[in-house]
C-alpha cells in the first residue's frame, strides 16, 4: 500500500470549488426543469440523448452509458417517461435480449417546448459567467476528466 497522495492547498481549494460549482449547476437546471416542465434534469437528459440518435432510439444499455446512470436507476426514469407517452420500449428486433428505447413524438413535442427555457437557465447559471477562453478551457478540462471525449450532454435536442 503506497503513500496517501494528499491534495495541496491549491488543489484543496480547486476541489472544493467544483463541488460547489458543478452542485449550483445541476441545483440551478434541476429546479427549473421542474418548476417549467416538472421533471428532473436526469429525465432531460434522457430526452434529449434520444432526440439526437437515429430514429430517435437507443438501446437501454448505450442510453445509461450516454446519461451516465446505472440500469435500474434508468429503467425507473424510462417507466416514469413511458407513462408520460415520451418515451416508448420495445424489444430489439434482431436480438430479444435488448431493449430498445425511443422518443415518442409527444416526448419531442415536449423536450423542444422546454428546451429554451432549459438552454437560457444554462446560460445564467453557467456561460454568462465565462469568457469564451474560459468556455474553452472549461470543455478541454472536461473532455479530459471525462476521458472519452463525449463531452457532456447537449443543451438542446436535435431538429
Amino acid at each position: 500500500m503506497g503513500t496517501t497522495r494528499w491534495l495541496d492547498d491549491e488543489e484543496q481549494q480547486t476541489w472544493r470549488a467544483f463541488l460547489g460549482a458543478t452542485q449550483r449547476v445541476r441545483e440551478e437546471l434541476d429546479r427549473q426543469l421542474q418548476r417549467d416542465a416538472g421533471m428532473p434534469l436526469a429525465y432531460y437528459q434522457i430526452l434529449a440523448m434520444l432526440s439526437e440518435a437515429p430514429d430517435r432510439t437507443l438501446t437501454m444499455s448505450r442510453l445509461a452509458r450516454i446519461t451516465r446512470s446505472s440500469a435500474s436507476r434508468l429503467s425507473h426514469a424510462v417507466s416514469k417517461l413511458e407513462a408520460k407517452g415520451w418515451v416508448s420500449r420495445c424489444q430489439h428486433p434482431a436480438d430479444h435480449r435488448t431493449t430498445l428505447a425511443t422518443l415518442t413524438d409527444e416526448g419531442f413535442e415536449e423536450l423542444a417546448s422546454v428546451a429554451p427555457g432549459h438552454v437560457e437557465q444554462v446560460r445564467r447559471t453557467l456561460f454568462d459567467h465565462l469568457s469564451p477562453e474560459q468556455t474553452r478551457q472549461l470543455h478541454a478540462i472536461c473532455r479530459a476528466v471525462l476521458g472519452d471525449g463525449t463531452g457532456g450532454v447537449p443543451a438542446a435536442p436535435a431538429r
